[in-house]
């Protein structure tokens, strides 16, 4: 069996290491765990316009004063250091004085090479015997790695051992340099340094650098040993550490990773530093201990393995503080104060046997407050349900299969627990879909699940002193369901054209548990009225049947001087459902899916197996695309409607057409359902367009025929501001289905504007227009300079908003601070992932 390696974990100094032995430049580790590597000509990849999240700008070196050291650098030189052992040394000189017939005396302009070795200097004496060698005067070195001046060197070829006085050293590729007062070689393995300084900055221009006072490397074991070290930012102390170890390649060594520095309203000042364990080639932790000044002690570890079973990869990580010593909240249920709290993250992989595999995914916390008191960033502390899932899986060419289940924590304080989703526990899947010729396939969807909720309280808060008030507990209607949907469906299609029939069956069974009696839904003609269930038992069967077909239609045009291929694709959706009264099913996990351009071609409009809805419709859409020579699509709009031949008579109850806004104390809402529109949907039309790599738009529209009234509207622009700057803008409006309530309205814009190749200005403004407030502010300036980058960056954001008393949202207000030494990592590391979540094509 075969380990592969899990990624590094940079320590504070590993590049001191790496400068004194001639190794390859490493890759730094930025705070999100991905690799970090150096532009040294100054190119850097252009993230696509329209990128979700950008991959981390490398560092870039071109911006550095030109080196003086590298004037006797000499590219031509091969980088093939295997061919030392089988090259012969070359020698050139002025004066060669051999007289001694063993000890040969070159002086003037001395230059001996092998392979990817090349030594120069004034003079050197050279043992032929013993392979001892001693240069002196403006000795200079270059191999695959590195450049080395020095006043004298001295040494045994054979025997790899020398020593060399006032040592100027750079590394090739990894920009490492500095000095020595003393290196030892004591083997080929074994060196010793005294004196040592590493940076990765100019030459002679050190912002920051390391010192160490004793430093010893073992290429061995690739474990350096530093005493006395100092690390000096502007020739002032920085960091003092009298004795770490560190990796000098790219093996993991267990060390102290870089500290982190915090404060939140929540928890208040945090002090963070974590601990690195290497503790065998397929399997690491980290410890990282934390100190909450408002709320006390907290153990963060992470413990990842590959392999450590055969074909099992995974992270678990822990976090627990004992006895919570903060203040309890108003306006909350859960009340923290002398509580253990503590938070479970596993993700597992694992290859059993054959095509099966089990994949874990768990995720759960103490409370509901976990997240928002502990949370990195505005991300976390927004997320309302945590979702856990096992399953075994596995599959074919032509069938996947699956088993295990999914579980659901509420996790947003100001929510009750009603709006957890069913537990699906146990949930079995099985997919077919099997080739019968060139046109015909048949194929199956089936799924057999357990559905269970618990019980729940009901809580109010008290608008004067915003106390939690809880009520009498609810219970949930439990039960199994069983759902096929068989099909066989064709694909006949030309150059030009396509046409694609299916044919299918739905057949959907209940089991429910428990006295169903009491259950029910409030029906949308009878308000206040609630029919409860009738059937233990209760089933749902129907066809659905289905006929895509379209044309493509294209010609050469030309378009402000360049040449495109001009498309123009009619298309037709014809869906036919009988109508089946399905008030007796229950909702277990169904609901109304957002109506777009892709829903023009579904064939239900309702996520999950609860609901199918009835539909005699007719989708007319067309397409029109611009193709660049390359085939590169430039422009793409799209417009359509669906017109209904009958009445959509399958609604969700009232109970159920929900939004979170519309939560009432006990968890429910009195939100109408969508009135059907008999005559036809909204209609929708689409445009993308990317006419250059600079400018990319989007637009997304919805108006309803019968009210008049624009249902949803979106428009998106992206401009490229020279090769790392960019510009966002969008405005997002949407109706509550069915209505004319606005339910949302926002304005978005973003910028990172290079003022040079040192400073870029970042920003990013939210506004909501119903609430006429910022959603979100940020602003910030970067820097970045040969070796050192800096980013300030202060954000105020929205943190909390109570539903039930919308009033009391809080907002806060930081300020970050983030300071990354070139080729060793950040401190802080937080604000690079706030600006790449939150400003779209940000490196």
């Amino acid at each position: 069996m075969t380990r592969r390696p899990l990624p590094p974990r940079r320590l504070l100094a590993v590049a001191a290491a790496l400068a004194l032995i001639g190794a390859p430049g490493a890759e730094a580790k930025n705070s999100q765990g991905q690799h970090r590597k150096a532009s040294m000509d100054g190119t850097v990849p252009v993230c696509p316009l329209g990128t979700f999240l950008c991959p981390p700008r490398p560092d870039n070196y071109a911006i550095c004063r030109p080196n003086a050291m590298l004037e006797f650098y000499d590219p031509t030189l091969t980088k093939d250091s295997t061919l030392r052992n089988t090259s012969n040394t070359h020698a050139w000189a002025e004066q060669v004085d051999s007289s001694d017939q063993t000890v040969y005396h070159l002086e003037g302009r001395v230059k001996m090479e092998r392979a990817d070795q090349r030594m120069e200097s004034d003079t050197a004496d050279y043992n032929d015997d013993t392979t001892d060698y001693d240069a002196k005067g403006n000795v200079r070195y270059q191999e695959a790695g590195e450049l080395i001046k020095a006043d004298h060197m001295r040494g045994n070829n054979d025997a790899s051992t020398g020593t060399a006085d006032n040592v100027t050293y750079q590394l090739l590729q990894s920009r490492g340099n500095g000095t020595a007062t003393q290196g030892h070689m004591l083997d080929a393995q074994h060196s010793h340094y005294t004196n040592a300084i590493y940076t990765t900055c100019d030459v002679g221009h050190h912002l920051w650098e390391f010192k160490a006072k004793d430093m010893t490397l073992n290429k061995d074991t690739g474990v350096g040993v530093a005493r006395k070290a100092t690390m000096r930012v502007g020739n002032v102390p920085f960091l003092y550490l009298p004795y770490f170890t560190f990796p000098i390649d790219n093996r993991r060594k267990s060390g102290f990773l870089y500290p982190t520095l915090g404060n939140s309203s929540r928890s208040g000042f945090m002090v963070s530093t974590p601990y690195y364990l290497n503790l065998a080639p397929n399997y690491d932790a980290t410890l990282d201990p934390r100190i909450y000044s408002d709320r006390g002690f907290l153990l963060a570890t992470e413990f990842r393995y590959l392999n450590i079973f055969p074909g099992t990869t995974g992270v678990l990580n822990l976090e627990y503080m004992p006895n919570d010593t903060g203040k309890n909240d108003l306006g909350v249920v859960d009340q923290t104060k002398g509580d253990d709290r503590y938070l479970i993250k596993w993700i597992n992989s694992s290859h059993i046997w054959g095509p099966v595999s089990l994949g874990l995914n768990i995720n759960r916390t103490s409370d509901r407050n976990y997240l928002r008191d502990f949370g990195n960033d505005i991300y976390q502390a927004s997320t309302e349900i945590l979702t856990s899932s096992a399953y075994l899986s596995a599959g074919g060419s032509w069938w996947n299969a699956s088993f295990g289940g999914d579980i659901y924590q509420n996790v947003d304080p100001t929510l009750p627990d009603s709006i957890e989703p069913y537990k699906r526990l146990p949930r079995a899947t099985l997919n077919l879909d099997i080739p019968l010729n060139r046109w015909f396939d048949v194929g199956a969807q089936t799924e057999a699940v357990a559905f269970s909720k618990s019980s729940w309280s009901n809580f109010s808060v008290n608008p004067v002193d915003q106390s939690v008030l809880v009520g009498p507990g609810n219970n949930a209607l439990d039960g199994k369901r069983f759902d096929i949907y068989p099909y066989i469906s064709a694909d006949f299609q030309g150059s030009y054209w396509f046409v694609r029939p299916k044919v299918a069956y739905r057949y959907t069974t209940y089991q429910l548990d428990g006295d169903y009696r009491q259950f029910g839904y409030t029906q949308q003609l009878a308000a206040g009225y609630q029919s409860p269930f009738t059937s233990r038992t209760p089933s749902r069967s129907l066809p659905v049947v289905s006929l895509d077909s379209g044309l493509i239609f294209d010609r050469n045009t030309s378009l402000f001087g360049s040449n495109y291929t001009q498309t123009l694709e009619p298309r037709l959706y014809y869906l036919y459902v009988p109508y089946r009264n399905q008030n007796n099913l229950p909702l277990f996990d169904t609901s109304l899916m957002s109506f777009d351009y892709w829903q023009l071609f579904s064939p239900n409009q309702y996520s999950g197996a609860d609901r199918q809805m009835n539909a005699n419709n007719l989708t007319a859409a067309l397409t029109s695309r611009l193709l660049d020579e390359n085939g590169v699509e430039r422009l793409s709009v799209s417009f359509g409607q669906i017109r209904y031949f009958t009445q959509q008579q399958v609604q969700l109850p009232i109970d159920n057409a929900c939004t979170k806004a519309q939560l009432a104390i006990n968890g429910k809402c009195s939100a109408i359902p969508v009135p059907t529109n008999f005559n036809g949907s909204d209609y929708v039309a689409q445009i993308t367009s990317q006419l250059s790599d600079d400018w990319r738009a989007n637009v997304s529209y919805q108006w309803n025929p019968n009210t008049h009234q624009t249902d949803v509207g979106a428009f998106e622009l992206q401009r490229r501001i020279k090769t790392d700057g960019v510009l966002n803008f969008s405005y997002r409006f949407r109706r509550t289905p069915g209505t004319t309530d606005v339910l949302l309205e926002q304005y978005d814009a973003s910028i990172v504007y290079p003022i040079s190749d040192r400073w870029r200005l970042v920003g990013d403004w939210t506004y909501s227009v119903l609430d006429k407030k910022t959603v979100q502010a940020l602003a910030g300036v970067e820097y970045d300079s040969c070796c050192v980058a800096v980013r300030l960056v202060g954000r105020h954001y929205v943190n909390n908003v109570n539903i039930y008393n919308p009033t009391t949202a809080s907002a806060n207000t930081a300020i970050m601070v983030e300071l990354e030494f070139k080729g060793l990592g950040a401190f802080n590391g937080q604000t690079e992932g706030i600006l790449r979540r939150g400003i779209l094509g940000y490196q």
